[in-house]
């Protein structure tokens, strides 16, 4: 996470956190993990993953998103769609970030891939973010993308969602070159910024983007 130092962590990720969840009695595990919280640009992504244990073999290249190449995320993207049990995918809104802070509309965007799934999980494995509104046990962690298989996968599915929605607002808003940066705070997206000014989806709540509102008086 970003701000943190990294722990010694495995490999790669592992079913572990997730049995020790199934032995204390919970039958579906669902991991979470979130896309966008820290880009200037467009909303914030949360996936939710239960894996289909019998199908676990065919994701052994499943890893935190991070770590692995655009070409190689999409195609873990339908491995993952393919073979696992169940998925969702949540959204909070430019508008929601700018409304109720990064935080609360990730926990909502979290919130609403949770309830797209079926069935239903028991318990809950999630990255560094507690989802104090929902009434299910909840082992929440930093690096839980590069511990937890579940939460990989997660990973993998909301970046994936998320790149795939800022290239095609690319189109609409070419000015940013959305589709090279992700509405991530790159000197590319910076310039652009500087030269047009923010557009529609651009998170005015975020500091790069309120002082040069302030700067400009946009």
């Amino acid at each position: 996470m970003t701000g943190k130092s990294k722990p010694n962590l495995p490999t790669r990720p592992t079913l572990d956190r997730e049995y020790r969840l199934m032995h204390s009695g919970h039958a579906l595990i669902a991991g979470i993990d979130e896309a966008g919280r820290g880009a200037w640009a467009g909303p914030v992504v949360a996936a939710a993953v239960i894996l289909s244990f019998p199908e676990v073999s065919t994701l052994r290249e499943v890893n935190d998103s991070k770590q692995l190449s655009p070409r190689r995320r999409a195609t873990l993207y339908q491995v993952i769609v393919d073979h696992c049990l169940a998925y969702g995918i949540g959204q909070g809104s430019t508008e929601e970030i700018d409304a109720i802070g990064i935080l609360p509309a990730t926990r909502l965007a979290m919130t609403r891939a949770l309830q797209a799934l079926r069935p239903q999980p028991d318990a809950l494995i999630i990255d560094a973010v507690h989802l104090p509104q929902v009434n299910k046990p909840q082992a929440v962690f930093n690096f839980a993308d590069s511990i937890s298989l579940s939460v990989a996968a997660a990973s993998i599915l909301a970046k994936v969602t998320r790149d795939r929605l800022l290239i095609d607002l690319d189109a609409q808003y070419p000015a940013y070159q959305f589709a090279r940066h992700k509405g991530y705070g790159t000197r590319i997206h910076q310039a652009a910024l500087q030269s047009v000014g923010p557009c529609q989806i651009h998170r005015r709540s975020f500091k790069p983007i309120s002082a040069l509102l302030t700067d400009h008086l946009l």
